[in-house]
């Protein structure tokens, strides 16, 4: 399973999916990451460039490119979990803390 999460420096969850700076892009088989990148996607500065519905094109883009099926987050607006139901893609809220664990917990849950 493919599942994408937004991260900080450090490695913790970053609250904000829309205005992230980097993802980590997690493959995980049998309850254990085997694959984990982090991209800076530099959505911070692209997400007052254009309309939301631009915006929100992005992300779905990203999405797909990296065949995510799992987005694990703090929090999405409203618009965001509407175009996510529509990609037919899981989303896990509210969570925190250490990322890798996040996406683990986000499984397991």
């Amino acid at each position: 399973m493919i599942l994408c999460v937004p991260v900080t420096i450090e490695g913790a969850i970053d609250p904000r999916w829309g205005r992230a700076e980097s993802v980590a892009v997690a493959e995980v088989i049998d309850g254990e990451i085997v694959q984990w990148r982090v991209i800076e996607v530099s959505w911070d500065q692209l997400h007052d460039t254009g309309s939301s519905a631009r915006h929100h094109a992005r992300i779905a883009r990203f999405l797909r490119e990296h065949h995510v099926e799992t987005v694990v987050a703090h929090h999405v607006g409203d618009g965001m979990v509407r175009m996510m139901n529509t990609m037919g893609l899981t989303l896990r809220l509210d969570a925190s803390g250490d990322a890798r664990a996040a996406v683990l917990d986000a499984l397991a849950g």
